[in-house]
């Protein structure tokens, strides 16, 4: 059975290179703890905030963190893989250079996020709120975004290919340079009012 840790309050901890392994924590507050060069796998975190809280070089692999709120964290060099965000907020994060492979991180809130180069790939992220994020040079490909919120964001440079993008409106985002296959191509025709025949 998981380590099951409830309502905990952790501040000012060292967990550098801590390995958390099948751990669930609901409602914990964490403040200012070191995650520097952490490993979890399987880890649970349920409606948790965290608060400079330092993720760097951190690798999480099936691990959830559902509901969370993080707030002016950095996660320099961390990795997400098959990892699950549902609902969680990011506000003044730290997030470059960021990798998401996979996972489900719908509704997620990135709105004003600095995202520039990261790499995420096969994630879920409906619904997701990217308004007014910079993802200049990102990696986007073969994400669920449909249902995503793109006002003013910045899409310059990025490869999107094999994204679902229905939900963007060319004319409410920066898309110069952006990279889409031949499918989306027909689809922002079509969104655009073009007949493609």
């Amino acid at each position: 059975m998981p380590e099951l840790i409830e309502g905990v309050a952790f501040r000012d901890e060292d967990w550098y290179a801590e390995e958390l392994v099948d751990r669930h924590f609901v409602g914990c507050s964490f403040q200012r703890v070191d995650l520097t060069e952490a490993v979890s796998r399987g880890a649970v975190f349920d409606g948790c905030t965290f608060g400079s809280v330092s993720f760097n070089v951190s690798r999480h692999t099936d691990s959830a963190f559902t509901r969370c709120v993080f707030t002016r964290c950095n996660l320099f060099e961390a990795e997400f893989t098959g990892c699950k965000l549902v609902g969680s907020t990011f506000d003044r994060c730290d997030l470059r250079p960021l990798v998401v492979t996979g996972g489900d991180w719908s509704f997620t809130t990135l709105a004003g996020a600095d995202l520039r180069g990261v790499r995420i790939t096969g994630v879920r992220l409906r619904e997701a709120d990217l308004a007014g994020a910079d993802l200049t040079g990102a990696t986007l490909t073969g994400a669920d975004l449909s249902g995503a919120q793109w006002r003013g964001a910045r899409l310059i440079d990025a490869d999107l290919r094999g994204s679902d993008l229905t939900s963007l409106d060319p004319g409410g985002a920066q898309v110069a340079g952006a990279v889409i296959d031949a499918a989306q191509a027909v689809l922002v025709a079509r969104t655009l009012g073009f007949e493609v025949r």
